[in-house]
């Protein structure tokens, strides 16, 4: 027997898993069994080793298959087996202490710096009430890197314009408090000053639609993708890969990894050194461009 049945009971009834969830320990186990079968001529829980899993590993690899793909496959074989091991049915799991593929953290993608000051100099934006406040959104989010929960929630009152200071309400509450690029006044104040004429009154938060209602989601998404592909290429084009833009263009100009941290509002240092790869290989490349014998 190989108790597939029984174990997907478990998941579905006791665990209280999803049916995606189940579908897809339901799919991980068939191919792992079909690989057996192919290859032992039989599949026996009580005979399947380390090495029999750890020989579907490699040819799931040779298969060019993804690293996370391999990984949660082999959770998968894993979690099978260890609810075996629970219903006394083996003694032990072969799918434990395996080495498993090195996942490749994905490196944020950013704007580059020139792109970005000809998106926000060169007249992009148009002088009404709609050019004025995308400007302002892109300034923003560029500017301070505040997430896009962050900025949906922005007051007037939030903004010290005579220090150059925005105050955020973070995650777990946790408030900080942010600099922002002078310049950026400029167009601040364009905007409320229109913004209040347009309307005839003060709105709660800072940023809204024509009608006078608080911005949401998708206008913030739709403002941020159409006017970066403006500018770049890039295939993802969102409030967050101005985040990253923001804390890769402080650390390139040599801005300390703490200090970043905290403007970001990271509850960690963890969170934040991603952003280290991405500038030692930009440090890389101008290496091997610049040097002569690099």
């Amino acid at each position: 027997m190989d108790y597939r049945e029984s174990f997907f009971n478990y998941l579905e009834f006791e665990r209280r898993c999803s049916s995606h969830t189940v579908t897809a320990y339901r799919i991980d186990l068939d191919q792992f069994v079909q690989y057996c079968t192919e290859v032992i001529g039989e599949f026996d829980v009580k005979k399947v080793d380390s090495k029999t899993v750890r020989a579907w590993i490699v040819e799931l690899m040779e298969q060019q298959m993804a690293a996370r793909s391999v990984n949660r496959k082999v959770t998968s074989v894993k979690s099978f087996f260890k609810f075996l091991l629970r219903e006394e049915i083996v003694e032990t799991n072969p799918a434990v202490d395996l080495i498993l593929p090195k996942i490749r953290k994905k490196l944020p993608n950013f704007v580059e710096e020139n792109n970005l000051h000809h998106l926000l100099d060169d007249g992009y934006f148009s002088d009404d009430f709609t050019g004025i406040r995308d400007k302002l959104i892109i300034n923003l989010l560029y500017g301070t890197g505040i997430r896009l929960s962050e900025l949906l929630s922005l007051k007037e009152s939030d903004i010290d314009k005579k220090e150059f200071l925005i105050r955020v309400l973070g995650k777990r509450n946790k408030e900080r408090i942010i600099p922002f690029p002078r310049p950026m006044i400029v167009i601040l104040d364009q905007y409320i000053e229109i913004r209040n004429s347009t309307l005839g009154f003060i709105p709660e938060k800072l940023l809204v639609t024509e009608s006078g209602n608080p911005v949401y989601e998708k206008l913030i998404y739709r403002v941020v993708k159409n006017n970066l592909a403006k500018v770049t290429s890039l295939e993802k084009k969102s409030p967050h890969v101005l985040r990253h833009t923001y804390a890769t263009h402080l650390l390139n100009k040599g801005a300390d990894l703490n200090a970043v941290k905290e403007l970001l509002g990271h509850a960690n240092l963890a969170a934040t050194q991603i952003y280290t790869h991405t500038t030692f290989e930009r440090l890389h490349n101008i290496y091997k461009q610049a040097h002569p014998r690099g």
